[in-house]
Parts: structure tokens; C-alpha cells; sequence
């Protein structure tokens, strides 16, 4: 009996993998109200514990190893699952939004992301005693304020009803605009030249996330000796004229005309109420394809996407009932973390040969250094200069909020794919021997350490933010449990107009925006 129930029995790495997963998240949908406005806790850390929890160091039951998958699977996963995000941060942003918000957005971009840039890679050189061309290629994978990270705590959360709009707007344009997506809300009824300014500073000031953005471009042009003449030329060429300017007018077209089909199908009644919601992903994945078939900045032509998409708030009215971007997050970026803490190097964080400084204590060391310089100088020293940022306390919560997560590791891969071949297609795994094996084996530890760091930090910062809040408060003003206030945080601007970003969001019923098309049908999914 015994024998003939083993021959019945398949418990594979990859059918446990499932079965966890799938028990992981009915849990938390479950209980998914408790933890995210009384436990104040988001996704991000809680999966990426699953995966550390269930992964090779611990209890050694998903092991993405032992299925075959390689740094391709990793590049092309995280690939899609930033590309849907910011996808959704152009359908979600307020309709011309960068029309309004356009020097506070840039401040944000230039400056600030510049600066964090080149700090970062100081103590990455200092600390880590790398070369300055490998501190620039780790600086650019940290430099990004990660969407996906982004999105889990300034959307759908009590906390977030608590930050005026205006900074979770501001915000959450950074994290779309730093991933290469830096264009005007409203592309589709603005010059297209004045679009393209704003996408190319963007792109140079900040990084787009494909094989040439400026900032990664910089250091992995430096670690191979490429002459300024050959930078400026590749530059300029492949970056801005091929990837953005092209990038940004396939994305807006795609979603110009994907919104005219979508208008046309709805009206005459060609399309169900599933394959209508169902577009939304069909769209943000068919960008993913185009941009990256084409070779261009595929997360420009997903932003662009679905900005041209949701560029009159339509789309967005229609569905806005259905949440089904939450649905989208829960599924593609939990199972993500979850895959992330599953794949991180633990045995690379020590000592070994080809990298000798790397130690748990340095890493450590690196991790504070970066959240305490990367941005919160810069941001509270140009808080003057920033229309959207009203306090001093807003400027110290804009700070330290940037967090580091799935774009970064998007990076690291894309780094080590033009370390290792020259090209944007990674190696299945590290070389043996190769020219640049020290600089390999540097970056993926060093960036894994810190993406994780700030997954749990920043993931976590809501619930002590909330906590802190709580008992700054007058005893008869705090809330019967503990950080389970409703007001917005103190030193915030919230009234009279100063919390808000623009009267209306895209999807918002307002005539003095938009009048709203006839429909015979409402999607009440």
C-alpha cells in the first residue's frame, strides 16, 4: 500500500512551489484589510519572507535552481511585472498631470535622483572598496524609486488616505518617470516635441531602465574603456532617438488607437464584459512585446501606453469599481517577492575570493549609509524649490521614501548581461572566467543585499510611521487601538486645497474635465 501511494504522490520542488504560493495568498486575501490598515504591513516584505522561509537557505522547498530557471527567467519576469506596474501608473495618474506638476515632478528627477546617483556610488566605492566604474553600475541599479514597492504603500491602505494626494501623486509619477517613463499626463493632446523634452531629461537625469539609460550606460561604458566620443554618440543615437523618441511615439500610439478600438468595440456591443476588463491586461502585455521585439525602452512604451490609453479617463470611469490593478498587484508582484526571496545569495554575502570585502557587516553599513544620504539631504535641502512639497515634514517622508525593489533587480540582471555578453541577453548563469568576473560577482550580492534591506525597511515603514503618529498625539486625540488614526499625519498640509493634486482623478466623474461618452452598458464586475 505503502509503495503503491509513493508511485501515486509527485512532490516536486515545483508542485510544492504552488502549493505554497497559492496557500500564501489566500491567506493574505483572507486577511488582507487586517494587515494592510491594523497591522499597517504591505505584500512586498511579507512575500519576500515566504520565499526566504520556503527558499534554499531554510527549509529548501522552492528552489528555482533545481526547476532549470536561469538569470533570462529573472531578467524577463521582473521585466513584465514593472512594465504592468508602471503600465498602471499611467492609466492611474491624474489626466495632465504633468501639465500642472511638471517642475515639481522635475525636481524630483534632475537633481534629486542625480545627486542620490552619485552618493550612492561614494559609499559603494568607500565602503565596499569597488572601483568607481563598478560603484556607478551598483549606484544605478539603487538610484530608481521602485513602482511596484511604490504602489504597495501609497495605494489602497488606510495610510494612504492619510498623506495628502498631492505627495502620492508626486510620488507615485517618480516611480513610474524613473523607470524611463518621464512624459506629460497628457502626451496625447500635448506638443509632441515639448513630450519629448521632458522624456529625454528624464532619461539622462535619471534612468530608463533598458540596456543604455544614461546612469547604468556610465559606469558599464567606464568598466570597458569606451572613449567620450563613442558614449555621447551611443548616447544619444540609441537612447534618445531609438529608444525614446520611437519608445514614446509606438506607446502612445498603441494606446491611442487600442482606447478608439475599445470605444468602438463597447459601443456597438462587439465585446463581453470580461474581455472588457480582461484588455487592460492584454494592452499593458502587448506593450511589454512591442518594446521589447523592437528593441526600445519597452518600459517607456508601457508608460506611454497607458497614458495614451487612459488619457481622457474613460477606460478608468468604467472600471474603477472592479480594483482591477489591486488584483493585478496581489497576484504578479507578491508571486515576484516571493520569487526574490527565494533567489537571494546568501552564500555571497561573505568573504570569498573574487570579492574579499564583501561582508555582512560592510553590507550593513552600506544599507545605512544609503537610506540615511541617498535622498533625504537633497530632498529637504531643495524643498523651497518643490511646489507639491509644503512642510518640512513632507520633504522628510518624500526623503525617505524611495524604495528599492523589482526595478532594481531588473537592473542588476541587465548589467550583468552587458558585463558578461555585451548585449541585454544574460548568461543562464556567471561566467567561470571572464574579463570583467570581479565586477560580476560584486554587483549581484551588493544590490541583492541592499534591494532586500529596503524591501523590509520600507515595506515595514508604514506600520512604525503609524505607530509614531499614534503617540504623538494627545492621549484623548489618539485612537482607541493603537495607530488606527483616520486623520491625515501631523506636519502635512491636507485642507483648503493644498492636499489636493488637481480637482479630479482619471476616472473621476468631472464635466469641467471631460463629459463622459454614452454607454449601453456599465461594467458592474
Amino acid at each position: 500500500m505503502g509503495s503503491w501511494l509513493s508511485k501515486q504522490l509527485e512532490p516536486t520542488s515545483a508542485h510544492f512551489t504552488y502549493l505554497i504560493l497559492s496557500i500564501f495568498l489566500l491567506a493574505y486575501a483572507f486577511f488582507s484589510d487586517f494587515i494592510r490598515n491594523r497591522l499597517h504591513l504591505s505584500e512586498p516584505p511579507l512575500a519576500t519572507a515566504v520565499g526566504i522561509l520556503f527558499g534554499p537557505r531554510v527549509l529548501g522547498v522552492i528552489d528555482p535552481a533545481s526547476w532549470g530557471w536561469s538569470d533570462s527567467i529573472t531578467q524577463e519576469a521582473t521585466r513584465v511585472v514593472v512594465s504592468f506596474q508602471v503600465f498602471s501608473v499611467g492609466v492611474q495618474l491624474p489626466k495632465a498631470y504633468f501639465s500642472r506638476h511638471w517642475s515639481s515632478v522635475g525636481m524630483m528627477l534632475l537633481p534629486v535622483m542625480t545627486y542620490g546617483w552619485l552618493v550612492t556610488a561614494g559609499c559603494v566605492y568607500a565602503i565596499m572598496r569597488t572601483e568607481w566604474a563598478t560603484a556607478l553600475i551598483i549606484s544605478a541599479c539603487l538610484t530608481p524609486t521602485d513602482p511596484v514597492l511604490a504602489a504597495a504603500v501609497l495605494q489602497g491602505s488606510k495610510f494612504s488616505g492619510r498623506v495628502p494626494r498631492r505627495l502620492r501623486h508626486m510620488l507615485s509619477a517618480e516611480s513610474g518617470c524613473n523607470d524611463g517613463h518621464a512624459l506629460f499626463q497628457r502626451a496625447a493632446t500635448s506638443p509632441f516635441s515639448t513630450t519629448l523634452v521632458v522624456v529625454a531629461l528624464s532619461n539622462f537625469a535619471d534612468k530608463s531602465q533598458s540596456t543604455s539609460f544614461p546612469f547604468l550606460y556610465a559606469g558599464l561604458l567606464m568598466s570597458m574603456g569606451t572613449s567620450t566620443r563613442e558614449i555621447i554618440k551611443s548616447w544619444f543615437l540609441s537612447t534618445i532617438l531609438w529608444q525614446c523618441a520611437l519608445g514614446l511615439s509606438v506607446g502612445l500610439a498603441l494606446g491611442h488607437f487600442a482606447n478608439r478600438g475599445l470605444r468602438i468595440a463597447e459601443s456597438r456591443k462587439w465585446i463581453d464584459p470580461a474581455s472588457f476588463l480582461s484588455f487592460y491586461l492584454l494592452l499593458a502585455l502587448l506593450s511589454v512585446g512591442v518594446g521589447a521585439s523592437l528593441g526600445l525602452d519597452d518600459f517607456l512604451v508601457a508608460f506611454g501606453a497607458g497614458t495614451g490609453f487612459a488619457w481622457d479617463g474613460w477606460f478608468a470611469n468604467k472600471t474603477k469599481e472592479t480594483h482591477l490593478g489591486d488584483i493585478l498587484d496581489l497576484l504578479l508582484n507578491s508571486s515576484t517577492f516571493v520569487y526574490f526571496g527565494a533567489i537571494i545569495p546568501w552564500s555571497q554575502f561573505v568573504p570569498r575570493d573574487i570579492s574579499p570585502d564583501i561582508t555582512i557587516g560592510r553590507l550593513i553599513g552600506l544599507l545605512i549609509l544609503i537610506l540615511l544620504f541617498r535622498r533625504l539631504p537633497i530632498v529637504l535641502l531643495l524643498k523651497p524649490l518643490i511646489p507639491d512639497i509644503r512642510t518640512y515634514r513632507e520633504a522628510l517622508f518624500c526623503g525617505h521614501f524611495g524604495p528599492m525593489g523589482l526595478g532594481g533587480l531588473f537592473l542588476v540582471i541587465e548589467a550583468r548581461a552587458q558585463l558578461e555578453t555585451g548585449e541585454s541577453i544574460p548568461l543562464p548563469h556567471p561566467p567561470e572566467h571572464h574579463p570583467n568576473k570581479k565586477t560580476i560577482e560584486t554587483v549581484w550580492p551588493v544590490v541583492c543585499f541592499i534591494l532586500l534591506g529596503s524591501t523590509f525597511i520600507h515595506g515595514c515603514s508604514v506600520a512604525g510611521i503609524s505607530v509614531a503618529s499614534h503617540f504623538q498625539r494627545n492621549k484623548d486625540e489618539r485612537a482607541p487601538l493603537l495607530a488606527q488614526e483616520d486623520e491625515g499625519l501631523d506636519g502635512m498640509v491636507h485642507e483648503g486645497g493644498g492636499g489636493e493634486s488637481e480637482p479630479s482623478v482619471s476616472g473621476d466623474e468631472d464635466v469641467s474635465l471631460y463629459k463622459p461618452q454614452p454607454s449601453t452598458w456599465e461594467c458592474n464586475c
